[in-house]
């Protein structure tokens, strides 16, 4: 009855976006719970950090092998005009 992928619920969403923080990266398809549609606000991730001028990166690979500080992400998406997203290569950089 719909994708079931894991994502932040709308409270979290919320406190991110109201944080210091510049942006998110998650590995899943979307920044966004697979369920989001359901939530109140649908699709919080969305809303919350857009709205906060903060970006989501998707589809990441070995993000758990990053340390909690110490380590920079450096992100080069490609230019796409009037276009609501775009590839990009994303690195990561551990400053130990």
């Amino acid at each position: 009855d719909g994708p079931h992928t894991p994502g932040l619920t709308p409270d979290a969403a919320r406190l991110l976006a109201d944080s210091g923080i510049l942006g998110m990266g998650v590995e899943t398809v979307g920044t966004d719970a697979g369920r989001a549609f359901a939530f109140d606000p649908p699709f919080p991730c969305h809303d919350f950090f857009l709205g906060a001028d903060k970006y989501g990166l998707t589809q990441l690979r070995n993000v758990d092998r990053l340390p909690t500080t110490g380590a920079i992400v450096i992100a080069a998406p490609l230019p796409i005009v009037n276009g609501s997203g775009s590839p990009c290569r994303v690195l990561a950089l551990i400053t130990r």
